[in-house]
């Protein structure tokens, strides 16, 4: 009986911990899904970016959808791990975005990539 409340309370805290770092979301299994789909953006543009052709058009959307997803994490403002790493995420795609419109098809991502990290690391459940 013990063993069952003291793991009834390990999950109960480890769940209020993913839910408070994504309240402003439905769930915490929304923040999961968000990251999920960041990260899956960040991995289409990592491929735009090494593509031979480095298309300019490829490199956009990808931004855009990392741009949509963002959306969905801008107002969870009460965890502040969770606010940085939009933050982050944000200006890393305003910076690529501009590199790319000023001509550079292999701009450097790794701040995307590094805040999209962040993102996947506060939203994923221990």
């Amino acid at each position: 009986m013990k063993r069952r409340l003291a793991l009834a309370v390990a999950t109960a805290a480890t769940l209020t911990t993913v839910l408070s770092g994504c309240s402003a979301l439905d769930t915490a299994l929304d923040c999961v899904r968000t990251a999920d789909a960041i990260a899956t953006s960040v991995g289409n543009l990592q491929q735009a970016v090494s593509n031979a052709s480095n298309d300019p058009t490829q490199i956009e959307e990808s931004l855009t959808s990392i741009s949509a997803e963002l959306d969905n994490l801008e107002n969870t403002t009460d965890n502040a791990d969770l606010s940085k790493a939009v933050d982050d995420l944000s200006k890393g795609v305003e910076t690529v975005r501009t590199a790319v419109r000023n001509g550079d098809t292999t701009p450097d991502i790794t701040p995307i990539t590094n805040a999209a990290g962040e993102v996947t690391k506060v939203c994923t459940p221990g």
